[in-house]
């Protein structure tokens, strides 16, 4: 008999004969989840309260035993019995009884990239195509009206429950409200008769998505995934060039808005990952044609350009936005809904066909699509005089991003086209930058308080209302000479203590300040991009901009508390890998809004959540070894109060 017993979360070595067991999975798991799985959640976690001394031995069909002993031990059981069980593979003993801190890594990597990937092509449209967000028993691909080779390919793929729909030349006002039930999936490029792959952040979020697919960018390079990576660039040069913009996402409902732009930044992380020749050039060539397009018609456009210089969000079409979340708005609606004495239902109705004609109920949705815009949806950072108004706001997130697009674009007609690209300089492109430089630090830059805060245009002055968003002017000179760093050295410090002492929890950087959540915020709502919460975005670009500034015992601060926090949830809830957590709490247990994609599942988790993903890998490459055994061990946060956080220099 040969038994293998782990009680801690230690690494346990053994010969290879003993990695691979063939056992009789639904057997087994139907027998371990009946002792274990005290709630029935289809988990094995902390929350069903096993002794530490539990224990379960499996028996292989080749009479060998397998003693298996603590919840995370037994919760990696589960999922490698449910894994054997789909896939008809041996049970892998070494994933059982690896550390936390491996098995994610390792999971990320080989299993949850794959289960977050989509294409749009013959073999694939029936698991893209569903959306969770939208209700229909018939499905609809929408194909813009300038490719016609592809909607001729897709032409062929319709039937009783899939039409395949030209968009019109020109999106009119009102067309994504006229399509009613009938939203659907926006084609993305095709080649060679395959769809191009690209990475979804998951759950119920089944489509590309404009910023995340930066952070999915920067993660799959990491994994040596430069498939993935490619795709998502040439996704969104797809994007700009027939729909006009990257998208929100790529479905109907999100035709009339953007995100985030980091489009220059995904280039410059994929392209030296591809072949140095010709071929490559021509297409970066193509990708940097679309990024200028991009910045010019829809950054520097006239809906989103303002009197100040600076950029800020918007966000266009009439009616409610189809996507969100039944009763999500209720809270809203209700006192028009007594003011024209209707049912909500019937409120929403009327309003979305036209028959209510409420000024002031257009210019909360209209305000509202520019919050969503910003991809902090939704937060009480934009609310001036007792309403939300991010259209009225220009952003530090948005002109950080906007400083490097431009810094970037310069950069590389610089470095690979002899500084003159389609007619345009990169000198012209340096200009803007310092230009923009100059406006941020005059508008932006709260001097008195040494922090960075959106500026209200509309009402010109500044906000108050701390974000995280703070860090990303550090960050927006990253990968460019010092002369183009927005703030001093000194400057950078005081932000760095100001912003700091706000900002840092056990588990990370908050989102917002309490302070200023108290300040501004409503006590019968809680907003998910406001404190507590804690994001991947902000992390990983705060560490970076750190980085940049010579700060990395900070970085590596903030980065073990992330990590820790993360793997410290994974061991203990069976896998989680979750959208956000709560960053004082360090918890995942997230339920403002709309709760916490990637929480939701049974027996194993095929994905993670794609920017969550990406932060643990970078995370972890950038922590020094001494931190990463630290962090393997499950030592607290508290530790790096002590003089041990020397050794981070």
């Amino acid at each position: 008999m040969i038994k293998l017993i782990l009680s801690s979360c230690s690494l346990l070595l053994f010969s290879v004969n003993l990695l691979a067991f063939e056992v009789r999975p639904s057997t087994e798991l139907h027998l371990l989840f009946k002792r274990f799985d005290l709630d029935k959640d289809k988990k094995i976690t902390v929350e069903d309260k096993i002794p530490e001394d539990s224990r379960y031995v499996l028996t292989t069909m080749g009479g060998k035993k397998l003693s298996v002993q603590g919840i995370y031990p037994l919760s990696n059981l589960a999922q490698e019995l449910k894994l054997s069980e789909l896939t008809g593979e041996e049970l892998n003993a070494r994933e059982i009884f690896i550390n936390p801190v491996d098995r994610i890594s390792y999971v990320i990597k080989e299993r949850f990239w794959n289960g977050l990937t989509r294409r749009i092509d013959a073999s694939t449209l029936d698991q893209v195509i569903e959306d969770p967000k939208i209700k229909s028993d018939k499905k609809y691909l929408y194909v813009p009206y300038s490719d016609e080779t592809t909607y001729h390919y897709y032409k062929k793929l319709a039937g009783p429950k899939l039409e395949v729909v030209k968009l019109p030349q020109k999106i009119p006002p009102g067309f994504i409200l006229s399509l009613g039930n009938k939203q659907g999936l926006l084609s993305l490029a095709l080649k060679d008769g395959q769809g191009v792959p690209y990475v979804v952040p998951g759950g119920r979020f089944n489509e590309m998505y404009g910023w995340d697919s930066f952070f999915h960018t920067l993660g799959t390079m990491n994994d040596g995934r430069v498939d993935l990576a490619r795709g998502m660039v040439e996704n969104m040069v797809y994007q700009i060039n027939h729909y006009g913009k990257i998208l929100n996402a790529n479905r109907t409902y999100y035709l009339s808005r953007s995100q985030p732009p980091f489009l220059t930044s995904m280039i410059r992380a994929v392209y030296p990952g591809l072949p140095q020749d010709k071929k490559s050039l021509e297409w970066l060539g193509h990708a940097l044609k679309a990024a200028i397009k991009e910045y010019e018609t829809v950054w520097m456009g006239k809906d989103r350009l303002t009197p100040t210089g600076l950029s800020r969000y918007a966000g266009f079409d009439e009616g409610i936005p189809p996507e969100v979340e039944p009763g999500h708005f209720n809270e809203v609606l209700k006192p028009f809904a007594v003011k024209y004495k209707k049912t909500i239902p019937v409120l929403m109705e009327e309003f979305n066909k036209g028959k209510i004609q409420d000024p002031e109920l257009k210019e909360f949705f209209y305000q509202d699509r520019a919050l969503r815009e910003s991809g902090h949806d939704t937060t009480f950072r934009f609310r001036t005089g007792g309403k939300d108004r991010a259209a009225d706001f220009v952003t530090v997130d948005l002109n950080s991003l906007l400083y490097k697009y431009e810094l970037d674009i310069a950069l590389l007609i610089d470095q690979h086209f002899a500084g003159v690209f389609e007619q345009l300089t990169a000198q012209h492109f340096y200009q803007a930058a310092l230009k923009r430089r100059e406006l941020m630090k005059k508008f932006l830059w709260d001097e008195e308080k040494g922090l960075f805060f959106d500026y209200n245009w509309k009402e010109g002055k500044i906000s108050s209302y701390l974000s995280a968003t703070t860090f990303y002017p550090l960050w927006a000179g990253h990968g460019h000479e010092k002369r183009f760093k927005i703030l001093s050295m000194k400057e950078a410090k005081r932000l760095l203590t100001n912003s700091l002492k706000e900002l840092e929890h056990n588990g990370g950087l908050s989102a917002t300040s309490e302070a200023s959540l108290k300040e501004f915020g409503d006590s019968k709502s809680e907003r998910q991009w406001d404190y507590p919460n804690g994001w991947a975005p902000h992390q990983i670009l705060a560490w970076i901009g750190l980085k940049e500034y010579g700060f990395n015992q900070d970085a590596h601060r903030l980065i073990y508390k992330w990590l820790y926090m993360i793997t410290r949830n994974f061991r203990d809830y069976h896998g989680t890998i979750p959208e956000k957590y709560n960053v004082v709490s360090m918890s995942h247990k997230v339920f403002s809004e709309y709760g916490n994609v990637g929480t939701k599942f049974s027996y194993i988790t095929m994905e993670g959540f794609g920017w969550m993903n990406a932060s643990y890998q970078l995370g972890l490459k950038e922590l020094p070894g001494p931190m990463q055994t630290r962090l393997r061990n499950l030592t607290p946060p508290e530790w790096l109060r002590s003089e041990d956080t020397a050794e981070t220099n």
